[in-house]
C-alpha cells in the first residue's frame, strides 16, 4: 500500500520524505489556506516546492465546479510538473473533465466519494485514483472502511485500474485497516503515519537492552 501524506506543510512532508515511505502528497484548498498560501501565483509555486521534495504523486486541486473551469485548471495544473495529478470533485462536470483529462494522458484523482457508484463513474471515466473519505463517513455513523471493502470488490470483478486513495484517514489503525482490505493508497496526516512506529513492548524491550549493556559495561 502506499502512503501520501494529507497536508501542504512543507515541513511535515519532509519529515514524512525522511522517513523513506512516503509516496506522495494530497493536498486541497482547505490545506493551503491552512499554511496561509493564498493567491493563484502562490498556490502553483507551492505545488511546485512539494514536487521537489517527494519523488511520488502530488494531487492538485481544482477550484472550479463548471467543465470549462476545470479543464482550464488542471491543464495548468498539469503543466507545473511531471508528479502533478489532477484532483477533481465528483460531479457531474468532474466526471467529464476526468473523461477529458484521460483522453488526454492527464492523470487525475476524483475526490469527495462516498459511494461505490461514484466511484464506479470515476473509473469508468478513466481517474488514475477514486478518493473514498472513509473519516467523514464515521464522523455520522457510517462505516468507512466498509466503503472502501466494496470498491475494492467491484474493481476486481472488472479489472478497473483506478487506485482507491483512502482519504480522510484520521489516525494509525485507519492506515492498518485500510492495508488488510485491499486500498491502493491512504493519505493522512504525519501523526498517523508516525504512530505505527509505537508500541510499549518495543519501548520496554529496548529500555531493558539499554539497561543490560550498561550493567555489563560498568
Amino acid at each position: 500500500m502506499k502512503f501520501f501524506i494529507d497536508t501542504a506543510n512543507l515541513a511535515e512532508i519532509k519529515e514524512a520524505q525522511d522517513l523513506g515511505v512516503l509516496d506522495g502528497v494530497t493536498t486541497n484548498p482547505s490545506l493551503m489556506a491552512k499554511e496561509g498560501i493564498s493567491g493563484s501565483e502562490n498556490v502553483l509555486n507551492h505545488y511546485k516546492s512539494i514536487c521537489d521534495l517527494v519523488d511520488g504523486d502530488v494531487s492538485a486541486e481544482v477550484i472550479a465546479t463548471d467543465y470549462e473551469g476545470m479543464i482550464t485548471e488542471g491543464e495548468a495544473l498539469a503543466a507545473l510538473h511531471p508528479q502533478i495529478v489532477v484532483k477533481i470533485p465528483m460531479t457531474k462536470d468532474g466526471i467529464k473533465a476526468c473523461k477529458y483529462f484521460s483522453n488526454k494522458g492527464i492523470r487525475t484523482n476524483v475526490t469527495l466519494v462516498f459511494s461505490v457508484g461514484q466511484a464506479l463513474l470515476a473509473a469508468k471515466a478513466g481517474a488514475t485514483y477514486v478518493s473514498p473519505f472513509l473519516g467523514r463517513l464515521d464522523d455520522i455513523s457510517m462505516d468507512g472502511l466498509n466503503l472502501i471493502e466494496e470498491i475494492r470488490e467491484v474493481y476486481d470483478n472488472y479489472l478497473f485500474e483506478t487506485q482507491i486513495l483512502a482519504a480522510s484517514v484520521r489516525h494509525t489503525m485507519h492506515i492498518v485497516n485500510c492495508a488488510k482490505i485491499g486500498s491502493d493508497v491512504m493519505t493522512g496526516p504525519l501523526s498517523a503515519i508516525l504512530g505505527l512506529l509505537k508500541h510499549p513492548l518495543t519501548d520496554s524491550g529496548l529500555a531493558q537492552f539499554l539497561a543490560d549493556h550498561a550493567k555489563a559495561n560498568s
